[in-house]
């Protein structure tokens, strides 16, 4: 899966996380499975997790069990916004939001969004990767699945990263 994102998105060694901290997240609007766009622009105001995976991913799976937490204790004040590319497919997305009881959207992707997150310098896309967007659209974090981030993708390490962001922003403007 990971050889295959290298080959579809022209890269090949460790991906460089935050390279886009700091910086205005790029814009996308992707489908869901019904065919429904999403815009990160929409969640202006909120925490945005931009989340890359894959259905096969076994890590993918335990975090997004997370993600869905992470949004029942956090209710409107976070959004989640999963974005998947090939080889994951409708079919695949459906069983895996069937299977893992899913209830974020999961986005299509055929490389370009991943690659502009990912950025040119880096030279692959390792996942999962999400990347943490404050309430006026600029990327505060993202972090890679590493031995060193498990924490964040298998265990309470997000609530951590997401409490920390909720209080270093400011309010919201409605």
């Amino acid at each position: 899966m990971r050889l295959f994102l290298a080959l579809l998105l022209g890269f090949a060694g460790p991906g460089a996380a935050g390279e886009l901290v700091g910086q205005r997240a790029p814009g996308f609007a992707l489908p869901d499975l019904a065919g429904k766009f999403y815009d990160p622009a929409d969640y202006r105001g909120r925490l945005l997790l931009v989340d890359f995976m894959q259905v096969t991913c076994p890590h993918c799976a335990t975090f997004a069990k997370i993600l869905e937490k992470a949004k029942a204790k956090y209710g409107d004040r976070i959004a989640v916004l999963s974005v998947v590319n090939p080889p994951s497919d409708k079919a695949g997305v459906s069983k895996f939001r069937q299977d893992h009881k899913i209830t974020s959207p999961i986005l299509f992707d055929c490389g370009q969004v991943a690659y502009s997150y990912i950025r040119p310098k880096s030279t692959s896309i390792s996942i999962p990767h999400v990347f943490f967007i404050d309430a006026e659209g600029v990327v505060r974090n993202d972090i890679v699945y590493s031995p060193q981030t498990q924490h964040i993708f298998e265990g309470n390490g997000l609530f951590a990263e997401i409490d920390q962001l909720l209080k270093a922003a400011p309010p919201a403007k409605r």
